[in-house]
């Protein structure tokens, strides 16, 4: 009986508890994005008209991000993304920050370019082990005549930490593409290879 229970009771942990890790980081995050303006605004509202407004921070929040990405897109281009990176890049203790969260971003939230990248694998660090890797460029015309071999760029992310990792130079012939997408790929080197891709449909497997 006593068997049984712990049984019951560590199958019940592993089912609960990282729902109740996951609710409760969101629950940090609302409070803390919510209390950036939300806390001055409804000490207005409650001095004004006598009302409290939950949430009205977070909202804000979220509909200022969307303004900022419509500005940026649509009036300024690349504009206030190179102005944030020069600040960024000059204050003294925010320039050692700046372009590790900056990567960290780009790897967990990718752009259209970014997403488009080749995931390959290759026999590293000797044959039979495989690694997984990102295209990022390819015809490094002067490596390309010393070498004698068509090679391509690939950056080879770090566990658990996609955004750091090493660069090497790989032949075309030694690598295999494969058919997953940047989210699925940053998901499996995230969670340490413990969450795998999903299968792609049938017609995909044909076409790929």
């Amino acid at each position: 009986m006593r068997r049984r229970l712990k049984k019951y009771f560590l199958t019940g942990l592993f089912v609960t508890l990282p729902l109740f890790i996951s609710g409760y980081v969101l629950f940090v995050i609302f409070r803390f994005i919510d209390g950036i303006l939300g806390r001055l605004i409804n000490i207005y509202f409650m001095r004004s008209f006598g009302i409290y407004i939950p949430g009205l921070g977070f909202i804000l929040f979220f509909f200022g991000i969307i303004g900022v990405g419509f500005v940026s897109t649509h009036l300024f281009g690349r504009g206030i993304q190179r102005l944030a990176d020069r600040i960024g890049g000059r204050f003294p203790l925010i320039r050692h920050i700046y372009p590790s969260v900056k990567q960290i971003f780009e790897m967990l939230f990718p752009s259209d370019k970014v997403s488009q990248r080749i995931i390959v694998i290759f026999e590293y660090p000797r044959q039979g082990i495989w690694s997984i890797g990102f295209v990022v460029g390819e015809n490094f015309k002067e490596i390309k005549e010393k070498t004698g071999h068509d090679l391509l760029n690939v950056y080879v992310p770090a566990v658990p930490n996609p955004a750091t990792g090493f660069f090497v130079f790989i032949p075309r012939k030694d690598v295999i593409r494969l058919n997953i997408s940047m989210k699925d790929a940053i998901r499996l080197i995230v969670s340490g290879g413990l969450l795998n891709p999903p299968e792609p449909p049938e017609d995909a497997k044909q076409t790929a």
